[in-house]
C-alpha cells in the first residue's frame, strides 16, 4: 500500500512538472513590453503566423534607453491637403501630414513629419491619433528593414514627448498578408535609434 502511495505521489508530480515545461514564459522588461507580448501571444488577435505562435515565447527589445525619449517642439501644419500614402499592397491610406516634429539627440538636430488619417466618412468626431513612422540606421540589420512606427496624439499646446522606447513593427514584419504604410523616405533619422522592439527572425 504504501508502495502504491508513493508510485501515485511520483505520478501527479511528473504530470505537474510536465506541464508547467510546457509554458513559455514571456519577456518583459516595461509595461509597454509586457503589453506587446501578452497581445503577440493571444492567438485571437496576434498577427504572427501559425507557425511562429505556437513557438513565441516573447518579441527582442532594445533596453529602455531615456535618451531615446525626447521632448519635441510641434510646428502644426494647418491645412495641408490629404494624399494617397502607399502601403505593402496595393492599397492606400489618405494621410497629410499634420506637423513637423523637431528634437535633439546627443546635441543634434533631427526633424520627422507627422500624419493625421483622413476622418471616417461616418464619424461624428475628428480623432486625436498621430501616426509617427520613421526609418533609422538600425534598418535592416537590428530592426525591421521597412521601419518602424510610434503613436501619438495631439497635444494641448505645440509640444510632446516622442518615446522611441515604443517604437513597434508593422504588422507585416510578422505576415506579409498584411498591408502595412510605407514610411516615407524624409522621415529618415541618420542615426541608431537603439530603443523598441527589435526585428522578427528574417524579417
Amino acid at each position: 500500500m504504501k508502495t502504491n502511495s508513493i508510485f501515485y505521489i511520483a505520478l501527479v508530480f511528473l504530470f505537474f512538472t510536465g506541464c508547467q515545461s510546457q509554458k513559455r514564459p514571456i519577456k518583459s522588461k516595461s509595461e509597454h513590453q509586457k503589453q506587446q507580448n501578452s497581445f503577440f501571444k493571444d492567438a485571437s488577435r496576434s498577427p504572427l503566423k501559425p507557425k511562429d505562435l505556437k513557438t513565441f515565447n516573447g518579441l527582442e527589445f532594445f533596453l529602455i534607453d531615456s535618451l531615446f525619449v525626447v521632448e519635441a517642439q510641434l510646428k502644426r501644419t494647418p491645412h495641408t491637403p490629404f494624399f494617397d500614402m502607399k502601403t505593402t499592397t496595393d492599397r492606400v491610406t489618405k494621410e497629410r501630414v499634420f506637423g513637423i516634429l523637431s528634437f535633439t539627440i546627443n546635441s543634434e538636430s533631427y526633424r520627422l513629419n507627422v500624419y493625421q488619417a483622413a476622418p471616417e466618412p461616418d464619424s461624428e468626431a475628428e480623432s486625436d491619433y498621430l501616426f509617427l513612422p520613421f526609418l533609422d540606421a538600425t534598418n535592416g540589420i537590428e530592426t525591421y528593414g521597412g521601419g518602424r512606427y510610434i503613436d501619438l496624439s495631439i497635444p494641448q499646446g505645440n509640444q510632446l514627448t516622442i518615446d522611441f522606447n515604443t517604437a513597434y513593427n508593422p504588422y507585416c514584419a510578422y505576415n506579409e498578408k498584411y498591408s502595412c504604410p510605407i514610411v516615407p523616405r524624409e522621415n529618415y533619422l541618420p542615426l541608431k535609434i537603439n530603443a523598441g522592439v527589435k526585428r522578427f527572425k528574417k524579417y
